[in-house]
């Protein structure tokens, strides 16, 4: 009998195939108290599980295909990362030693308490995490339980449909993985030529499966709650990547209807791929930058490789993760910085100072945890909160800047003594880089707009930097007053409600009229159904995932902004927010 699960849409295009389900990752422990005694033999079991997991994870990067996304060897990093977290280890030898917990217990319960401050996390991307670091965990209980890793559970034989006739007839029948979650050892270890979608019960748009789907080019959808329980070993799937449903026992009516789209959407990829080094210009002339957002040095590879003209947003909150108790120093940083600029073969890259808060678990300097972490001490309140860290950043990136064209962007700013105090920073930088006789480089400075404040007071903000770029993500969230991640009223975050519109028209306009570049860099900019409204209201500045430049660039080529113009400005001063569906018709 046919039925569909609903999820998010995380990578577009349609998958067709039997469904391969990867055994649940949920382990229940024991819970029991031990003997002073047996204290430091409950660590050292805990010692030796972490230990194995590095081994292996090791193990999995030294034999990373070339051909691998660089996500994938990223998010690696980030595991092994999160296995020798000082927080992880430190907190584990305290439950067992101070409440006499088993290793089991004391994991677990280590777990919770770093669980909850990712929660806390107002950045998607990095509460997303979490997922990453229960992953970890889990991979620790099982070698300690003596397991291997959970693979795809065995099949049986069942009676062949009418849709496995068909299918079978036409096509080589393709795989498709269903799970409660997956990690990034799981994609390595099923070698992503044999799947050609993921399904999982959890996970957000910026989810590590979701990360390593869109850089993969192969439909997922996640936050699909129990689809694992739902569907079958070998059952017929087909996961819509554009509308974020599975639809499973699909009749042969639908069936065929999806095959067909599919072979539009392979057609379409084909061509899409002989654009990659055509200019961005529209029909009328406007010539158009289409920027990369990157994670990690090693992405810049990939944002060349997709033809990006640049990278609009660096995100460095990776180089402090998972730092309790020590931050990178200026050279450590330093490196990275030099390393995602030279990956870039001279493009430019804007690179965003750390965008985190003091409800994080890198913070070492303040111990409380805000009530409200999204309207508390984070990013550019953090930084300025511990001048001596900020500067640290500041410098490194300077002198990053002499190996390229470097653009320094600061997060959240909202008040004039925010932006005094930031260039205050930047000079004194500057000024302890020549006491010493370092080496370094002007950069160009921009602000990101990302509170109503800023996007009402964007002719001061473009007085006193060079650029300005709109965190859609953010603007919509405080906008609307918002949380997105919050599942009861995540469905009122819009990004074409008017006030939105508002926002993000008078800070293009604004730009425009002072001749200074502003970029879209949230999601916003990667949606094709809004391309052609942010080219009418003026944007001439993309920042997106790599796997998206494409297609957004297709839509550039087809735009005629003359045209545009006076349809987009009609639309922001309409009383009702626009779908994305009929933006696209229109």
């Amino acid at each position: 009998m046919t039925f569909s699960i609903a999820g998010l849409a995380v990578s577009r295009g349609i998958s067709i195939g039997r469904a391969v389900l990867a055994g649940s990752g949920r382990m229940e422990v024991a819970h029991y108290f031990i003997e002073p005694g047996q204290v430091e033999g409950e660590i050292a079991r805990v010692r030796s599980g972490r230990n194995a997991v590095i081994a292996e994870l090791q193990r999995l990067q030294e034999d990373i295909p070339a051909d691998a996304p660089q996500e994938l060897t990223a998010l690696l990093d980030v595991h092994l990362m999160l296995l020798q977290d000082e927080m992880l280890t430190s907190g584990v030898k305290h439950w067992i030693t101070e409440r006499l917990y088993n290793a089991e217990w004391a994991l677990t319960t280590q777990l919770e308490v770093i669980s909850r401050q990712f929660d806390e996390m107002e950045d998607d991307y990095l509460r997303e995490r979490k997922a990453d670091l229960e992953q970890v965990v889990e991979r620790i209980l099982r070698h300690m339980k003596g397991m291997v890793h959970p693979v795809a559970q065995p099949h049986s034989p069942r009676r062949r449909t009418q849709q496995d006739l068909m299918l079978d007839d036409t096509m080589d029948v393709p795989l498709v993985l269903v799970a409660q979650d997956l990690s990034p050892a799981d994609l390595l270890q099923f070698k992503k030529s044999v799947f050609a979608g993921f399904v999982t019960d959890v996970g957000g748009k910026t989810s590590h499966t979701a990360i390593v789907a869109r850089s993969m080019d192969i439909p997922a959808v996640v936050g699909a709650r129990s689809g694992s329980q739902l569907v079958r070993q070998d059952d017929w799937i087909i996961i819509d990547g554009d509308a974020g449903v599975v639809i499973v026992d699909p009749s042969p009516i639908i069936l065929a209807e999806y095959g067909y789209r599919q072979r539009q959407i392979e057609l379409e990829r084909e061509r899409l791929t002989r654009l990659r080094h055509t200019p961005a210009v529209t029909l009328d002339g406007e010539r158009v930058q289409l920027l990369a957002n990157i994670e990690m040095p090693q992405d810049a590879a990939a944002a060349v490789a997709a033809g990006a003209v640049g990278v609009g947003l660096f995100r460095t909150e990776f180089l402090f993760m998972g730092r309790a108790g020590s931050l990178p120093d200026e050279e450590e940083q330093y490196r990275a910085y030099r390393e995602a600029v030279e990956g870039m073969q001279g493009l430019p890259i804007t690179i965003r100072t750390i965008d985190i808060g003091a409800d994080k678990p890198l913070d070492k300097g303040h111990k409380g945890t805000s009530l409200n972490p999204a309207l508390g001490l984070r990013a550019i309140r953090w930084s300025l909160a511990d001048p001596g860290m900020f500067r640290t950043q500041l410098r490194a990136l300077l002198r990053a800047a002499t190996h390229g064209k470097v653009n320094i962007m600061f997060p959240m700013l909202a008040h004039p003594a925010e932006v005094e105090q930031t260039l205050a920073q930047v000079r004194l930088a500057q000024a302890e880089l020549d006491a010493r006789g370092a080496v370094h480089a002007p950069a160009a400075l921009g602000a990101m707009i990302e509170v109503p404040a800023a996007a009402l007071m964007v002719r001061y903000f473009l007085r006193h930097f060079d650029f300005l770029s709109i965190g859609t993500n953010d603007l919509i969230q405080y906008t609307l007053a918002i949380d997105r991640a919050d599942e009861a009223v995540s469905h009122l975050y819009d990004p074409m409600h008017p006030a939105v519109l508002r926002l993000v028209a008078d800070v293009i306009a604004a730009g425009r009229a002072q001749g200074k570049s502003v970029s879209v860099c949230g999601e916003t900019a990667g949606e094709v159904g809004m391309t052609r409204l942010l080219l009418g209201l003026g944007l001439r500045s993309f920042s997106m995932h790599p796997a998206q430049i494409l297609a957004v660039k297709q839509e550039v080529l087809r735009a005629d902004t003359r045209k545009l113009a006076g349809w987009a400005h009609a639309l922001v001063d309409a009383d009702l927010a626009p779908s994305a569906e009929s933006l696209l018709n229109q």
